[in-house]
């Protein structure tokens, strides 16, 4: 029986949650707070957490870079609002496995809860050198060069795929640029596949993921007794490497004593693990991903300057979907036939109006919201094609909620049931198996706020609160005004303030 860790202040959702993992044969434990959850992780290690975002006394990225030291292979879910998509995002880059988004639906999250955990069991198990005995995972993976991609079929997709087939026969060193889940490991992957490195290892390595303080072991190894704890002696991730490709993710949050070490192995070619006295030779490929521009972390000092030059040999910018908006229905397809595999379902499209909604919508998340906005859409569908009912709230309504003062014309006869239907006025999920008849409602929480900047907390609460009281109006500005107490001016200059922060 499958272990699962439920990490979640809402007593209330920890109870239906309890009751239906119960019964799809999972063995539950749930806590209210961040301490106790670490205190339940190292007292009976899970095969997966779903751990929310905004906790009591933590938030979820704090939270998951501690679960993280404690057991790095087992995967974590994060159940956030949909209006966090930018630090959900965040949270994915420091080794979140997925994350689901508020209305809650428990049969989605049961699907994303047996993938993490079949992912984990699948990850290459790595042995001690003196302990062949006990199987012990790695905070990296190693990827099965059959793994098949898709790629799009825009002007800005086929200048990438004219790079990568330029640069692949070489050994040059790349940095693949762009925002967080625009695709950047599975161009790095198909870099690997078309080299001549393609029959040796392709080892990635989430650079976020690493603390300060392991990420020497984890990269490069160490000898027996180099420090406290370290029993065995231990083959870092560059080293099982060797005669590959090696990947580094998210590359700019890599501590400066390890881009210190790490500027030697990229020169010479040459490592010497954590505590040893004798170089090992090395030949790999490095390629390296950020979401950030490398030059401006290095001008800034963020990032070693002579270690950029050393990454520079080539380098490709992935554009964000929204650039590139004639690939969104190949990508929505390609996921939609993934979705039909896993779900053992037919749907066999998408609905005109929902493709006129993907292809307006920024997709903050790119691809990696996408898959999950088809994943969840394909659950949610009884028929053979998609329509918006299936959609989360804020992408059938993403007009709606960004708003223009110049626009002065009052869209009131429209609504928001009209669109989208009763189920989004107020979402109830009923549990009907064994004995329970009990009623949820799932809400955002509006009360608890992220330890970010004040000035995102501020931003943030106003959002939320806007957004419930035109869902009470059914999308009628004035009237959502006065339930604010505020002018239509004033709603008009909030929404667009908060437009503005989050293009930022």
């Amino acid at each position: 029986m499958k272990k699962l860790l439920i990490i979640d202040d809402d007593i209330d959702m920890c109870l239906l949650l309890e009751r239906f993992f119960t019964r799809h044969q999972f063995e539950v434990k749930s806590t209210h707070t961040g301490k106790k959850g670490l205190e339940e992780l190292e007292r009976n290690k899970p095969d997966a957490i779903l751990c929310d975002f905004r906790l009591g006394d933590t938030d979820g990225k704090e939270l998951l870079i501690q679960i993280k030291q404690i057991t790095p292979e087992v995967p974590v879910i994060i159940i956030t609002g949909y209006s966090e998509i930018k630090m959900a995002v965040d949270v994915m880059k420091h080794g979140a496995y997925d994350y689901v988004t508020k209305p809650l639906f428990p049969d989605e999250i049961l699907i994303t809860i047996k993938s993490a955990i079949a992912s984990a069991d699948n990850v290459p198990e790595q042995y001690d050198a003196n302990e062949n005995s006990k199987p012990k995972q790695n905070s990296f993976s190693k990827i099965d060069k059959n793994t098949k991609y898709i790629f799009g079929e825009s002007k800005e997709f086929k200048d990438i795929l004219r790079q990568m087939d330029l640069v692949a026969p070489t050994n040059y060193s790349v940095i693949i640029s762009g925002e967080s889940g625009s695709g950047k490991e599975a161009i790095a992957q198909e870099i690997h596949a078309r080299s001549k490195r393609s029959k040796a290892p392709f080892i990635a390595i989430d650079c976020g993921a690493l603390s300060k303080e392991l990420a020497g072991s984890e990269l490069f190894g160490h000898e027996k007794g180099s420090f406290t704890g370290a029993l065995n002696q231990k083959t870092g991730s560059l080293e099982l490497g060797n005669g590959g490709t090696v990947f580094l993710d998210e590359i700019a949050n890599l501590s400066y004593d390890a881009q210190v070490s790490l500027l030697r192995v990229v020169q010479e070619r040459k490592l010497r693990r954590v505590g040893g006295t004798k170089d090992i030779d090395l030949d790999i490929r490095i390629i390296v991903a950020s979401n950030e521009q490398l030059w401006d972390a290095a001008k800034t000092g963020r990032f070693r300057e002579d270690l950029y030059y050393r990454f520079n040999e080539f380098s490709i910018n992935v554009p964000p979907l929204r650039e590139r908006r004639n690939d969104i229905m190949t990508f929505a397809h390609f996921f939609l036939n993934k979705s039909n595999a896993e779900l053992e379902k037919n749907v066999k499209g998408f609905s005109a109006e929902v493709e006129q909604i993907f292809k307006v919508y920024k997709w903050p998340g790119n691809l990696r919201e996408l898959k999950n906005v088809v994943k969840r859409s394909a659950l949610l569908t009884a028929t053979d094609v998609i329509d918006v009912t299936a959609l989360p709230f804020e992408l059938v309504n993403h007009k709606r909620l960004v708003f223009d003062p110049a626009n002065t014309e009052e869209d009131d006869a429209t609504t928001a049931a009209s669109s989208m239907g009763e189920g989004y006025q107020s979402f109830t999920d009923t549990v009907l198996e064994g004995n329970s008849s009990q009623s949820f409602t799932y809400m955002d929480d509006q009360t608890k706020l992220s330890k970010h900047t004040l000035k995102t907390v501020s931003i943030d609460a106003e959002y939320e609160m806007i957004v419930n009281a035109l869902k009470k109006a059914n999308f009628n500005k004035s009237k959502a005004a006065k339930l604010l107490n505020v002018d239509r001016k004033t709603l008009y200059n909030k929404m667009k303030q908060y437009n503005e922060f989050n293009e930022q």
